[in-house]
């Protein structure tokens, strides 16, 4: 259990550790009371590397977080990795990633500012856009792509060999002779100058993240700044209820779906999740576990984080339509309706399955579709012709869309 005494009350929730624990000058807890009776905000860096197009849930924990910071007086500092997405993390990885163009890290990065509440009053936002002193949206081209020789030498003169290799993955990789590119290195030595750049007070990050957040401190030791603070989150388990959220895994919620989406999905999640979706996700008092069946946890889990992210009305909405569909008033349920899988020989192909299902004309087009990112299932896009479903309960429930239309409900 990690220790939370002397901490804020809005600053517990969900905090799986914080580093360090004391320093030569104060605790953790000090600084955030010092920063209140000096009048001074505090700096929270958040960094993001927009290598995709999509926010999930796993991803929200984060920004909640962040916002939480922003709501009591303190500076978010939002770090758009516009440079270092075209590193690529190396965090969780097991080769080494493919690199991106820039103009791809910047539509990227477009994307995921609308999806955290851009343009939108801070009541309807992920982060608070509104309060111009509460937060600062950086791009980390803006110091690293004008670092010259010398201060890339002196960056790497900073840390050894050993203590990258001390990285769980890169140590793994190493030592089943999975090649590691030089480049990937430097990834966590940038990500840490960051850290310098900004002048960071704390940086959150996730507990996979604790790595990439130190060599951050010792960068600032270097330069001759106050280290900073790490907050680790905890990693959101995905829907299957054993793998970490992640789109590759397609086990996500994005918060770009649509409401009816969302709802469905997380009113489904697996029991062994209930807590912990209600702690990450909502603010509710968690004695509510213990007040309701599992059933009953999980539509109003499926409630509370919809409504956060669509509105009361819209996750009411979709609340009852998901009870119509339960009781099989499909015909009221919008105007989506079913495509049944009945015929369908499992496991299957997804372009093939497409093509048998009558909803392109032949398997060529389904393909070209599916890898131009015209199909969606539950509004996550799915570019993989050669996805295989090996089951109807893969896909039972679910929404597929082509184009911008919501043409089809999968069912038995």
């Amino acid at each position: 259990m990690v220790d939370t005494s002397g901490l804020p009350r809005w600053l517990l929730r969900g905090i799986e550790e914080y580093f360090p624990i004391q320093n030569s000058n104060q605790t953790f807890a000090d600084r955030i009371k010092n920063s209140y009776k000096n009048n001074k905000q505090l700096r929270v860096k958040l960094g993001i590397d927009p290598t995709g197009t999509n926010i999930h849930l796993g991803h929200s924990i984060l920004f909640k977080k962040l916002r939480a910071f922003q709501d009591n007086g303190h500076i978010a500092v939002l770090i758009i990795g516009d440079f270092t997405a075209q590193i690529g993390d190396p965090t969780g990885k097991n080769k080494t990633r493919v690199q991106l163009t820039e103009e791809e890290v910047k539509e990227n990065a477009k994307t995921y500012l609308t999806q955290l509440g851009m343009g939108k009053p801070s009541s309807e936002s992920i982060l608070d856009f509104e309060s111009k002193d509460k937060l600062e949206i950086r791009y980390n081209s803006e110091w690293l792509k004008v670092l010259n020789l010398n201060s890339i030498i002196e960056l790497m003169g900073s840390t050894t060999v050993g203590q990258m290799l001390a990285k769980e993955e890169f140590n793994k990789r190493y030592n089943s002779q999975i090649p590691i590119a030089l480049h990937e290195f430097l990834y966590p030595l940038l990500q840490g100058y960051d850290s310098v750049a900004v002048n960071s007070d704390i940086e959150l990050g996730g507990t996979d993240q604790k790595f990439n957040i130190s060599i951050g401190r010792d960068l600032q030791k270097h330069f001759k700044q106050e280290p900073q603070y790490g907050i680790l989150l905890p990693i959101l388990t995905g829907l299957d209820g054993v793998k970490k959220m992640s789109k590759s895994e397609f086990n996500t919620v994005g918060l770009s779906e649509d409401s009816l989406s969302m709802y469905s999905k997380l009113e489904k999640v697996p029991d062994n999740l209930i807590p912990s979706y209600f702690e990450l996700l909502t603010e509710l008092d968690l004695s509510i576990l213990n007040e309701k069946s599992p059933r009953d946890l999980q539509r109003r889990m499926a409630l509370e984080v919809t409504t956060l992210f669509h509105g009361s009305a819209e996750a009411l909405k979709a609340q009852s339509n998901c009870e119509k569909l339960f009781l099989g008033l499909k015909e009221k349920v919008g105007d989506i309706p079913e495509i049944s899988l009945k015929e369908v020989v499992f496991p299957v192909k997804f372009f093939y399955l497409l093509s048998v299902l009558n909803l392109f004309k032949s398997s060529s087009e389904a393909k070209r579709s599916i890898k131009g990112g015209g199909v969606r299932i539950d509004s996550e896009k799915v570019i993989n012709p050669d996805l295989i479903f090996n089951s109807r309960n893969d896909l039972d429930g679910k929404i597929i869309q082509i184009g911008k239309k919501i043409i089809k409900r999968f069912g038995n």
